[in-house]
């Protein structure tokens, strides 16, 4: 993750949907939106090209689903989900989503889901930070 700005792609079919988003995000100024994809090949392409932060991913899209899209990327982000079918919750939360935003969404709601990404894009920044400390532990004279 980028110090000050969290990477972030859009993938939702509904243009209305990304416009309502981005305008949404604007008022975020850690957010810095390097994407969007109108259905979950683009999406699935740009994810394991650009490998952002953070994504919003719908879930009913043409051709393939926001679950399936999943499936086939390389580099795996934050997910929020942004959708208007509470039955895919569950299903959502199996994939490590950081949140689940049910449409149409208020801006409070959005900022809670933000607060939730940045909780776990910190952990993970801690956690890799400790790993390459261990890693550059000096060994010489350790075990002997």
């Amino acid at each position: 993750m980028n110090e000050e700005k969290i990477s972030t792609l859009i993938i939702e079919d509904e243009e209305l949907a990304r416009k309502l988003l981005r305008t949404y995000l604007s008022e975020h100024e850690e957010i810095e939106i390097i994407g969007e994809c109108e259905n979950g090949f683009e999406g699935v392409k740009a994810i394991n090209e650009l490998k952002p932060d953070l994504i919003f991913l719908d879930i009913q899209m043409p051709k393939i689903t926001g679950f399936e899209m999943l499936e086939l990327v390389d580099h795996h982000p934050e997910i929020i989900f942004t959708t208007a079918y509470d039955q895919f919750a569950l299903k959502a939360f199996e994939y490590n989503a950081a949140d689940y935003l049910l449409k149409p969404f208020s801006k409070e709601r959005l900022k809670d889901a933000l607060e939730k990404v940045k909780e776990r894009l910190l952990k993970q920044t801690d956690h890799e930070d400790i790993v390459e400390k261990i890693n550059n532990f000096p060994r010489e004279g350790f075990l002997d």
